[in-house]
């Protein structure tokens, strides 16, 4: 197999399968290789990105994210607004809790809950932008 030079510094391959998807030849950037790969993040910030993503890939826990976004809510609050149970509602919002998506505040007998961050809001209004379009 021989490589060539293109005038865009790529290194070029003998001809694949053809495909509308894909490249017709075999063909490397090394200069987009470099910056693409400058813009990758380390393992732990990756491995907790996706966790954080996960969490969102949920019907039900997005609800309860989404019915954050306009107030404080408590769990008997979030059940009558998402449409399930108390026991259902809390399970998931431990889940959001643990992974840093949803805050508490504990007020008397009532548990009180709210996005996390700004990040949190941010991220759930893009998402269901992104899904309107």
């Amino acid at each position: 197999m021989s490589l060539r030079a293109t005038p865009y510094n790529a290194l070029v391959t003998a001809p694949t399968t053809q495909s509308a998807d894909v490249c017709e030849v075999a063909c490397v950037h090394p200069e987009a290789v470099v910056l693409a790969k400058s813009a990758l993040p380390d393992e732990r910030c990756a491995t907790e990105a996706t966790n954080f993503l996960k969490l969102l890939g949920d019907t039900t826990r997005l609800k309860i994210l989404s019915a954050l976004q306009t107030t404080e809510l408590c769990v008997c609050d979030l059940a009558s607004v998402v449409g399930i149970s108390e026991s259902a509602v809390s399970h998931q919002l431990r889940l959001l809790r643990t992974g840093r998506l949803v805050a508490f505040r504990k007020e008397g007998r009532v548990v009180y809950y709210r996005l996390a961050d700004e990040h949190v809001t941010t991220l759930i209004r893009s998402a269901l932008e992104h899904a309107r379009e």
